[in-house]
């Protein structure tokens, strides 16, 4: 079955009770709470968070209603395979919906309905098999029942139930009875070795849509009598309109009208081309206010005297000053990356109709619980009364978390009294905020004779991704833990360490990017590893894999990346390899890339090899597909990734001016995924954080010129 969505011009999504069909189907409510006991409810009214949800029709079709957001993920494909594992569904005659927001359908790890952190997977890995086990206990039962005899005598087979004297019976026939059958509170789960499902490479669910052309992406939503909003966004936070001509706005063909909100001035129109000429003529002159005194060089000073004099403490071991007195050697460096876009391919857009005391958007959003809080207080209506249609997501990388889209739509459609589709142009969302922190870091390490490193001292300024994100709080320790995940956690054995964090807001809006702080703090440490191993005159993968005897699954990553590449085996004249490791979100990706750069400084990536170790998989072919996505991503970033200020605006605008990475230039990629009994990390970020130090730390093994600032400076690798 393809992937279905909510039909934006039909009549308000049916209630979770509507979820109960007659003819004999069975819809079986899972309450999942967050500590992983299921007590499983008949009937979807009286479930209560957290749950998923199954269908079982008469003729034998099962459906799985999937509570998070899918993005390219994969999750609507992964949710339906866990649950149909353990149910032994015939995986031909499985299908899968987008569930509505509702907190029913929060994820287990964040207690809210929401897509990001890698966590849909790792959060729904016990609750949704436990769900399939339910109601295949269920359907034992309802077979055990009418043929009157003992469960005990009974196995289930794709999708039937088969007993003693060749009898056998269907799911779409036992589902009726089925639904009135006591559930198990704790129903038994597989062993990995009988998984039948599980850890294959089986098609997706949502690819046939995608195909055909009849997936809904959230830019595809329609209601009746709908108008279209573009946006002068505010150019920066506090930013007023000074002077518009709102005259000329309005004498475009099809504008209907002009409404001025805090984040800006909307043109409602028929059309999207007549709203954005009518946006185009407005002309608006802007008062930044002391935003007009940001510049990146501001930035760069700010974040740097934060790094200097970070005090607030994330790790602290040994004792780092009597060490580093008694160091052979000493070796410091300074490294810094910018404020990075999320350039999702799909622009931005949502599509809202507030109606009395009713909101209802249509929107790929990955926040559906937060919206619903959100949008209630601007609307001023109860968050009941706020129906979320999540659609698909043309991208999302944690931009589609943020609210501001959802509720400029809400707004604009309060304020004029008619469905609103807003879509901000790829212009308007570059300069919107919502982006990567910029972030410096300092480092100083000792060594000994050896060249081991006996000391590292880190301090990190950076603004702070938990303060912008209105949800999370920093602790008492001042330490935003996302500041430096991936830097303070580093797996390597350095017995004496202080990494610290300094806070600095420079301004820009800062928000969760595609694996987070990981991002950069994977490129300061691999690349800071590595200049400690070029300080030592050692291979850089020995010199890692000699720090790793505390980290066995970085090690095995490391050593299987290693050998999967070819290490130390002879290149192609000009070039060289360079590695690095990373553990984020509870998987373990190391990368090693393999490098040439040109005589004008143009660096070539010819192949990047990738092993992980993400734990038990669901899906093979979508952990190699997020692996390969991750590093064409981290790549662009590497590579042309920036944000930049002058006079308080923004620099680039579209994709002219931030380059993404082009087929031409992308290089060839290598997945090996390791087998694993552990528990299941995240997948769709991991891939990410060690690209750029892999590619940077190659740069300097063909050049000699150790490059310690995103993106990479094509200047600085010129030959003379």
């Amino acid at each position: 079955m393809d992937t279905q969505t909510q039909d934006p011009s039909a009549a308000p999504a049916a209630t979770r009770r509507g979820f109960l069909q007659a003819g004999g189907a069975l819809v079986i409510g899972f309450v999942l709470p967050a500590s992983g006991r299921a007590a499983v409810k008949a009937a979807a009214a009286d479930a209560v968070p957290i749950s998923a949800y199954l269908r079982i029709a008469p003729d034998n079709r099962i459906t799985v209603v999937c509570g998070a957001s899918e993005m390219g993920q994969g999750v609507l494909t992964a949710i339906p395979m866990l649950l149909a594992e353990e149910l032994d569904a015939d995986w031909s005659l499985v299908g899968v919906e987008q569930a509505p927001a509702d907190k029913a359908y929060a994820n287990p790890m964040f207690g809210m309905q929401a897509t990001g952190g890698s966590a849909t997977v790792r959060g729904n890995w016990t609750p949704m098999r436990e769900a399939g086990a339910a109601a295949r206990a269920m359907l034992v039962a309802a077979a055990a029942e009418r043929w009157k005899v003992d469960a005990a005598q009974l196995r289930t087979e794709r999708s039937f139930v088969l007993g003693p004297g060749g009898r056998k019976a269907s799911y779409g026939s036992l589902a009726a009875a089925a639904a009135r059958q006591g559930a198990p509170a704790k129903p038994a789960l597989k062993q990995a070795r009988d998984f039948k499902l599980l850890g294959q490479p089986l098609h997706r669910l949502d690819t046939p849509s995608k195909v055909d052309g009849s997936a809904r992406f959230g830019i595809d939503a329609q209601v009746r009598g709908l108008w279209v909003a573009v946006m002068a966004r505010a150019p920066a936070h506090g930013a007023k309109p000074l002077k518009m001509d709102e005259a000329a706005a309005r004498a475009v063909k099809g504008v209907r009208q002009v409404l001025t909100i805090p984040s800006g001035v909307a043109v409602l129109a028929d059309g999207f081309w007549a709203a954005k000429k009518g946006r185009d003529a407005l002309q608006v002159q802007w008062d930044l206010g002391p935003a007009a005194q940001l510049s990146s060089a501001a930035v760069s000073t700010m974040l740097d005297e934060a790094a200097g004099n970070a005090d607030a403490v994330a790790r602290d071991e040994g004792n780092v000053r009597d060490a580093a007195a008694n160091a052979s050697a000493t070796v410091q460096a300074r490294y810094e990356v910018p404020y990075l876009a999320h350039a999702c391919m799909e622009p931005m857009n949502c599509t809202a109709w507030v109606r009395g005391d009713e909101v209802e958007i249509w929107a790929g959003t990955q926040s559906q619980g937060p919206a619903q809080g959100i949008l209630g207080a601007v609307a001023q209506v109860a968050p009941a009364r706020v129906q979320v249609h999540t659609l698909m997501l043309g991208g999302g990388f944690g931009r589609r978390f943020a609210p501001d889209f959802t509720v400029d739509a809400t707004l604009l459609s309060k304020l004029s009294g008619k469905p609103v589709k807003l879509i901000y142009t790829r212009e308007d969302d570059m300069a919107a905020g919502y982006y990567r922190p910029a972030s410096v870091v300092r480092f100083e390490a000792a060594t000994d004779a050896q060249g081991r490193p006996t000391v590292l001292r880190a301090g990190v300024g950076s603004p702070s991704i938990m303060a912008a994100s209105g949800f999370l709080k920093i602790p008492a320790s001042g330490v935003d833990s996302m500041a430096v995940e991936g830097l303070a956690d580093h797996p390597y054995d350095i017995p004496n360490q202080r990494i610290a964090y300094g806070r600095a807001e420079p301004g820009p809006q800062v928000w969760f990017w595609r694996s987070v702080g990981h991002s950069q703090n994977a490129f300061f440490i691999e690349s800071f590893i590595d200049e400690l191993a070029a300080a030592a005159h050692q291979d850089p993968f020995e010199y890692r894999r000699a720090l790793l005897g505390k980290s066995p699954r970085h090690k095995a990553v490391l050593e299987r990346a290693a050998a999967e590449a070819g290490w130390g085996r002879p290149l192609p004249a000009g070039r060289a390899r360079g590695i690095a490791v990373a553990e984020s979100f509870g998987s373990y990706v190391a990368e090693v890339a393999e490098v040439s750069v040109d005589a004008d400084g143009t660096p070539r990536v010819h192949r990047v090899v990738a092993a992980v170790d993400c734990g038990q998989t669901v899906n093979p072919a979508i952990v190699q597909r997020q692996i390969e996505s991750a590093i064409v991503f981290g790549l662009s970033a590497a590579l042309y990734g920036r944000i930049s200020y002058a006079e308080g605006r923004v620099e680039q605008g579209n994709f002219n001016t931030y380059p993404v990475l082009r087929m031409n230039a992308a290089p060839k990629v290598e997945v090996h995924v390791m087998a694993s009994t552990e528990p299941p990390g995240g997948i769709g970020e991991p891939g990410t954080p060690p690209l750029a130090p892999a590619v940077l730390n190659a740069i300097y093994a063909a050049t000699g010129r150790r490059l310690r600032k995103l993106p990479v400076d094509t200047a600085a690798l010129r030959k003379a």
